[in-house]
């Protein structure tokens, strides 16, 4: 259902830096862009993508309050190495990978961060019993 997302960004070199080696993790490259204007990531064009841009309207780029960016991971080894490779790259933590709730042993597990930007995302896979 979805298509694509598009996240603010302030410093598009920044954020673009980011995402390439955060995406690449995951086998996305680059397969839109517009110079000084957006980069959009993907697996395949068909696939559904990320994408960061300088806001349409000039003004200053912000976080949406209670907006979050969940990207599905094959399992817990990635959402793991997908969470730690964000933050080695200058995302801070919005919560730990794990099972939600704490103490589950099976079902959602995910790790939550905020990029350079501070738009919330979260690597989660589903876990069977």
């Amino acid at each position: 259902m979805i298509g694509y997302i598009t996240l603010g960004t302030n410093d598009l070199p920044r954020a673009t830096a980011f995402y390439d080696a955060l995406l690449g993790t995951l086998g996305a490259g680059r397969f839109m862009e517009e110079e000084n204007y957006f980069v959009a990531w993907a697996t395949a064009p068909e696939q559904p993508s990320v994408a960061v841009s300088v806001p349409f309207d000039k003004e200053p780029a912000n976080v949406g309050n209670g907006t979050m960016v969940a990207l599905v991971m094959e399992s817990t080894e990635q959402v793991d190495n997908f969470y730690a490779k964000a933050l080695e790259l200058g995302a801070t933590c919005e919560g730990k990978p794990g099972f939600r709730p704490e103490d589950a042993t099976s079902g959602f597990y995910a790790g939550y961060f905020r990029d350079l930007d501070g738009n919330k995302l979260n690597a989660f896979c589903m876990v069977e019993a």
